[in-house]
């Protein structure tokens, strides 16, 4: 097993990175504490890219509004539902100089726009990171950007499959259960992730939450092969599927190895760990010895390798 195709599936945070670069790590995720600077941050990805011996995806959280990994360095922006409510031209501005600011430090993938429809207005995660409570408007918004950051090579991701929207519980800490009957989560949440897969999206973000209507088990959507598989084959979603952070609870109560070898059971392509400490790369050598022994798991890291490179070719990361 080439393990360069495993260390593919991975986007782990700043840190003890260079081993993990000259193995093929995937890509490197930034925050807020990794920007101190316009010019430290330019020659943070220059040295990343140097070290590593397959182009990475270079990342980042950059929604505007209280999510803007910038922020030590320049103003925040308006939130996605601010700037929505300001008019098509002012997002679309607004976007435009993002995206020309994340081209100009390298970035080349931004975990944005959020695709959930926030109908629980106490939802102490979403709120104004949602361009609306309203299906439709979403849909809008959604496109809106993701076209933008695709004309300047940028990747958009969009998040949190099937919908974080109705969640009153905040993923970081717990496991929010999201009851709702099928037809209710098809309509209203899982709608904007239909409609931007019709729109030519290319990577989707799966959220740490379980939906009853897909699981019995509690079980996050990132882990479960029903979730996944109806994005795949009833949305007919032929692009990259990521987790949401897997340090977060909502997930790594599940242990941090067995959680990864679900996750690529279930059809997830790649994972993101805010970190890169010895516990986060050793999950990814235990998905290494796996794999030696696994023949499907192995088919799967193929899978999802053919994926990552198609994405990157895609949009010429080189």
């Amino acid at each position: 097993m080439d393990i360069r195709k495993i260390y593919q599936m991975f986007i782990l945070g700043t840190g003890n990175l260079d081993d993990a670069l000259r193995n093929g790590l995937g890509g490197v995720i930034f925050f807020t504490k990794d920007i101190t600077s316009e010019s430290q941050f330019i020659d943070l990805i220059n040295d990343i890219k140097h070290k590593s011996i397959i182009a990475p995806f270079l990342s980042i959280d950059q929604e505007g509004g209280r999510v803007e990994r910038t922020e030590s360095i320049r103003p925040r922006r308006l939130s996605a539902q601010i700037a929505y409510k300001k008019g098509q031209s002012f997002l679309k501005q607004q976007t435009e100089e993002m995206a020309k600011e994340l081209k100009g430090y390298g970035i080349n993938l931004n975990f944005a726009p959020c695709a959930d429809v926030n109908t629980n207005p106490n939802n102490p995660i979403i709120g104004e990171r949602a361009f609306s409570n309203i299906p439709n408007e979403v849909v809008e918004g959604v496109n809106i950007v993701s076209d933008i950051y695709k004309s300047y090579d940028i990747i958009p991701c969009i998040k949190h499959y099937p919908g974080h929207g109705d969640a009153n519980q905040d993923s970081h800490k717990t496991l929010p259960i999201i009851d709702m009957p099928f037809l209710k989560l098809e309509e209203s949440h899982i709608y904007p992730f239909k409609k931007s897969i019709e729109h030519g999206i290319d990577m989707i973000m799966a959220a740490h939450l379980h939906c009853t209507c897909f699981d019995k088990e509690t079980i996050p959507t990132s882990l479960s092969p029903n979730a996944l598989k109806y994005l795949r084959e009833e949305l007919n979603y032929k692009g990259l599927i990521i987790s949401d952070d897997m340090i977060m609870k909502g997930v790594s109560q599940f242990g941090m190895s067995e959680a990864c070898i679900l996750g690529i059971n279930a059809g997830l392509n790649m994972f993101i760990y805010r970190d890169s400490e010895d516990m986060t790369l050793e999950v990814i050598e235990n998905v290494i010895k796996k794999a030696e022994k696994n023949i499907d798991l192995r088919d799967k890291i193929e899978f999802s390798y053919r994926k990552i490179q198609s994405l990157k070719d895609k949009f010429r990361i080189k």
